[in-house]
This record gives structure tokens, C-alpha cells and sequence, in this order.
């Protein structure tokens, strides 16, 4: 075997095992390529899907936002329209006249002085100034007081033991709307 031979068949061997290392390579570098799209395909479909959620969320947060101002509208609307109310009730509670307001305001007056033994100084509105007067002229231990600030009725006061009772249309009116503001709401509101 000549040396010539010896060469060739080192040549030969190393083109063999370089073919081979080629190929090994070129085999792993598909796998590599392989595997990045593998883990591309799966990036791409976590960011879609985790897009997706944070649309999502961010649908059922506008969603949930807009249901609350909505909300909040309605209450809104329903405070003014209970406002309107109770100020149309006490207008029409200071435009009462006549019999009605009379005898509106003996009730209550009778109903206030059955809490005192004793002399009582009674208080009303000023429009209401006359009436009072009638109405505790020829009363014992009955004296007309002055102005107090409200709708009608009476504030009644016990000069011996320091009594105040409020019987005017404004306490009446408070103590009912607060008793019957349900059923006053579901009456107004019932069709929501």
C-alpha cells in the first residue's frame, strides 16, 4: 500500500465523516428550526389567548362601569323625582286653607296639649297666627307664643316642665314619608 493510497483513504474517511458531521448537523438544525417554531407557534397562541382574556376583562369592565353609571342614573332620577314629590306635598301642605287647615291644626294642637299637665304656650306659623289665637282663646292655661318656622300645625311648650312637642305639618310630613317612602318608591317605580 503506497502512500498515495494511505491519503486516499484518509481523504476518503474524513469526506465520509465530514458528509456525516454535514448531515448530523444539517438533521439538528432542522430540529432546532423545528422546535423555534414549536415554541413560536405556542408564544403566539399564549399572547392571542392571553389578548383575548385581557379583551374580555376589559369588555366585562366596561360593561360592568356602564351598568353602574346606568344605576346610578336611575337613583339619581328616582331622588329627584321623590324630591319633587315631597316638594309638591309641602306646598300643597302650606297652600291648605279654610276648614281643612282648621281643623287640621286643632287635631294637632288637641293631640299636643294631651301630653301636658299644666299651662302650654303654642307656637305656629305666622300665616296661622289668627287661627291659633281662636284656638286657644277661652283655654285655660292656653297662650298663643308666636312665629315658629314651618308649614302648619302647632309647637307646643310647658313653661313648668320645659316640654317641647313638635306637631307641625313638617314633623307629620317627615315622620309619613319615612314610613311610607317604600311603598311611595315601588308605587312610582314599579315597572323596574
Amino acid at each position: 500500500m503506497s502512500l498515495d493510497t494511505v491519503v486516499e483513504d484518509i481523504r476518503d474517511d474524513a469526506r465520509t465523516r465530514a458528509e456525516e458531521i454535514r448531515e448530523a448537523a444539517q438533521q439538528r438544525a432542522e430540529e432546532i428550526v423545528a422546535e423555534a417554531e414549536a415554541e413560536a407557534d405556542e408564544l403566539v397562541a399564549d399572547r392571542e389567548a392571553a389578548v383575548e382574556r385581557q379583551i374580555e376583562q376589559e369588555r366585562e369592565q366596561a360593561l360592568s362601569s356602564a351598568k353602574l353609571e346606568a344605576k346610578q342614573a336611575r337613583l339619581e332620577a328616582r331622588r329627584d323625582v321623590l324630591e319633587d314629590v315631597r316638594d309638591q306635598t309641602e306646598t300643597a301642605l302650606a297652600a291648605l286653607s279654610g276648614n281643612r287647615r282648621e281643623e287640621l291644626t286643632r287635631a294637632l294642637l288637641e293631640d299636643a296639649a294631651g301630653e301636658f299637665d299644666g299651662d302650654i304656650v303654642v307656637y305656629g306659623r305666622a300665616d296661622d297666627e289668627s287661627l291659633l289665637r281662636s284656638l286657644v282663646d277661652g283655654r285655660d292655661g292656653h297662650s298663643y307664643g308666636g312665629d315658629h318656622d314651618c308649614l302648619g300645625g302647632v309647637v307646643v311648650e310647658s313653661e313648668q316642665s320645659r316640654v317641647r312637642v313638635d306637631n307641625t305639618f313638617d314633623s307629620v310630613l317627615a315622620d309619613a314619608w319615612e314610613d311610607s317612602l317604600k311603598e311611595l318608591s315601588t308605587r312610582l317605580f314599579d315597572d323596574e
